[in-house]
């Protein structure tokens, strides 16, 4: 589970920002919109938030942090040596643009609170570290620090972090200075260290924006008939009614390619999939004055309804197995009700029994409810006097118990709106 994040000089973030999802004092929706973090020492945990906040003020580029994050754990030890790392730092100040990107995360795996940083330029891993609380108290088991004055990399390992000293020895000098220590040890069957990687690798999903989600994920699911069975109950119990889905495979042909798609784009396709077979994906209709089934491509269906089919995969495999989904703009091509429908899945602890958590973007202020959202669960982003990324939480403005939240975010009484100036002809 997801207890907070930190990002700092990344994109539009200059000054460290923060999102936390342990859970306030508030017993409001406690159990729908809670769970046990399962550490005494530690309160709940919220399944959700959702972060509002006016166009270009960097909403995206916090889950953006998130996913480099990700990508970067997962990817760091195939960089070659000398290979710049893709990262870009807050560019509009003089001393970030020379500054590292810095990148943190607290997580539970297991029964044990984990916390795991790095930060990096666009040539070296700057600062790397992990800290663990097996037993809730702290035990620091590596760290490396960049001497500029020597040139090279300062490394502590604590006495908790168990290996032989040979391969440690080994592990730290196979780490490329733009590489990260944890992707490298597990590279080299680092076992200790398998907990962290694999929350990343198993556990963290992030999608850029929902719109962007591919369909493979959803057709694979409909690969079998439990989990197409799945599927189906999850378009119609967001009231998308089908009776059956098919999925038919064929050569790929040039043919099914539009034929206003630039030439360039067309041979890359044809290059790719030459040889190999495409999914045909069809939804099956009940005749409303017979019994007929009628078929339908999927690109004759709605929008909505392709975006909460290629949405359907991601999700149930999110809920079957705990995971955590950041999503942008989760209101892209999707009626209000369908956004309050995917969020009361992650709210019903009898549907999200493995306690999945959702942090997503929207513009849909119409599920800024009391009845919906506890108040620790909704934040805001907007640009400051250095037009750089700041998130707050709604908490910071003490709103009372029941507020109308959508009415008093439109009025304007917890900023992250967008300024309209007037425009001439």
């Amino acid at each position: 589970m997801l207890i907070e994040f930190k990002v700092t000089n990344f994109r539009s973030i200059n000054g460290t920002q923060t999102l936390s999802m342990v859970a306030g004092t508030g017993n409001e929706l406690k159990g729908a919109n809670t769970f046990a973090s399962g550490l005494p020492s530690l309160p709940d945990i919220l399944r959700s938030a959702v972060i509002y906040g006016p166009n270009a003020a960097g909403k995206s580029n916090l889950l953006r942090a998130m996913q480099f994050m990700l990508n970067f754990v997962l990817t760091s030890q195939s960089l070659q040596e000398g290979q710049n790392i893709n990262v870009t730092p807050f560019l509009l100040n003089s001393k970030s643009r020379t500054e590292p990107s810095e990148f943190e995360v607290i997580f539970i795996l297991d029964k044990v609170r984990y916390q795991y940083g790095f930060a990096v330029n666009n040539t070296r891993v700057m600062n790397e570290w992990l800290l663990a609380y097996p037993e809730g108290r702290p035990q620091r088991w590596f760290e490396r620090k960049y001497d500029h004055v020597k040139g090279s990399d300062d490394w502590y390992f604590g006495s908790k972090f168990s290996g032989p000293t040979s391969m440690i020895d080994v592990w730290q000098k196979a780490t490329r200075q733009n590489g990260l220590f944890l992707s490298t040890a597990i590279q080299l069957n680092n076992e200790q260290l398998k907990p962290v990687f694999n929350w990343f690798q198993q556990k963290l999903a992030v999608i850029l924006p929902v719109g962007d989600i591919n369909l493979q994920f959803s057709i694979e699911q409909c690969a079998s008939e439990d989990g197409k069975k799945q599927v189906m109950e999850f378009m119609n119990s967001a009231d998308i009614s089908i009776t059956g889905i098919e999925l038919k495979k064929t050569p790929f042909s040039s043919n099914i390619l539009p034929t206003n798609m630039p030439k360039e784009i067309k041979e890359h396709f044809i290059r790719d999939l030459h040889g190999k077979e495409v999914t045909n994906i069809r939804f099956l209709h009940k005749s409303t004055d017979s019994e007929d089934i009628v078929s339908f491509d999927i690109s004759e269906e709605s929008g909505g309804t392709q975006k909460l089919f290629a949405f359907a995969g991601p999700l149930l495999d999110v809920l079957a197995k705990g995971r955590i989904l950041l999503v942008d703009e989760l209101d892209t091509s999707l009626h209000p009700v369908m956004v309050r429908f995917l969020i009361n899945l992650i709210h019903n602890p009898e549907i999200n029994k493995n306690n999945a958590q959702l942090v997503f973007t929207t513009h849909d202020t119409s599920v800024l409810d009391t009845d919906i959202f506890r108040r620790d669960q909704v934040w805001f982003v907007e640009k400051d006097s250095e037009s750089a990324t700041k998130l707050y939480p709604l908490t910071e403005f003490s709103p009372r118990k029941g507020e109308a939240l959508e009415r008093g975010y439109l009025n304007g009484r917890y900023g992250a709106l967008p300024f309209i100036g007037e425009f001439k002809f």
